[in-house]
């Protein structure tokens, strides 16, 4: 199969936006291929997925329900995340666009590089959304924002069909006007002073924009990050001297957490703090940001 040339490719980008949407997506855009070639290090650009690519299709999906915010930590800890949602409209319109424009499309694989590591992806769907112009770092650890979703969990698609590019967002919603207030009154914005770990740090400009921004990636993922949890505790258990060390290494009340996890599937298994975000006047109060919000706003419309 090849590149189908006769294709209306402005009729097809919108038939493509027009699927996700449906699909439920909240915002979708397509990423310049040239720039994200040029920015994302070698073995982890879209040609090092799809040779021929010539279009990145990035959507996103919204993040937790209002009600979320409130629930305490451990709570929130079982809920997981709104991102295989985005992964199964992703990997629809990977068949859509096959099946219409008879072009090849992929489902752009969020998962690790089995070479570098759990922590380092195959791709980032992070920076096809924000050249996609569908989301913009925030302080928080690089968390993408939305200025009308606030949150969003995001997925991509790699086709050989040629669409055209849009821009990146020309204004960064963070911070918000309360959060400059707050870094102005104390030297930190919510993120950064409610994060449990203290991962966050960073520095707003004069003209209330982001100048600076530190994100102690390790300090997080030691708290929230279970990639390495199980087989650490396995690892405790088999140097364990005598029995009862052994017992109490496998059923640690933490370490039960982790048992019970994997028994029910849970969502919830892995990279679980939401703190940043709960406090974040964007991903909380967003106009769009949860499904109150779009209901209201659409009974309005």
């Amino acid at each position: 199969m090849t590149g189908n040339n006769s294709v209306d490719a402005k009729e097809a980008k919108q038939a493509i936006l027009d699927y996700c949407l449906r699909k439920g997506a909240l915002a979708v855009g397509v990423a310049d291929v040239d720039a994200l070639e040029r920015i994302a290090p070698a073995g982890h650009r879209p040609s090092d997925i799809m040779p021929k690519v010539k279009s990145v299709i990035s959507i996103g999906v919204g993040g937790q329900t209002q009600g979320a915010w409130s629930v305490p930590a451990k709570a929130m800890g079982y809920f997981g995340s709104t991102e295989s949602r985005a992964y199964t409209i992703a990997y629809g319109a990977a068949f859509f666009i096959e099946g219409r424009y008879q072009t090849p499309a992929i489902y752009c694989p969020p998962d690790m590089d089995n070479e570098k590591g759990p922590r380092v992806p195959l791709q980032s769907l992070k920076l096809h959304a924000e050249v996609a112009g569908i989301g913009a770092r925030s302080l928080a650890g690089d968390i993408l924002l939305h200025p009308d979703f606030g949150y969003m969990y995001f997925a991509s698609i790699f086709t050989e069909l040629a669409l055209a590019p849009d821009q990146p967002m020309a204004e960064n919603p963070c911070p918000a006007p309360s959060c400059v207030s707050m870094y102005r009154s104390i030297g930190r914005t919510p993120c950064q002073k409610f994060c449990p770990v203290q991962c966050l740090s960073g520095h707003i400009d004069e003209d209330g924009r982001q100048a600076e921004m530190h994100y102690d990636m390790a300090a997080c993922a030691e708290m929230s990050q279970q990639y390495e949890a199980v087989p650490a505790v396995l690892a405790k258990a088999m140097a364990a001297e005598d029995t009862q060390s052994r017992e109490d290494a496998l059923f640690d009340p933490d370490n039960k957490m982790l048992w019970y996890k994997m028994s029910v599937g849970s969502g919830g298994l892995l990279a679980q703090c939401f703190e940043c975000m709960r406090v974040c006047p964007i991903a909380t109060q967003s106009p769009l940001a949860d499904p109150i919000r779009r209901a209201k706003a659409k009974s309005e419309a």
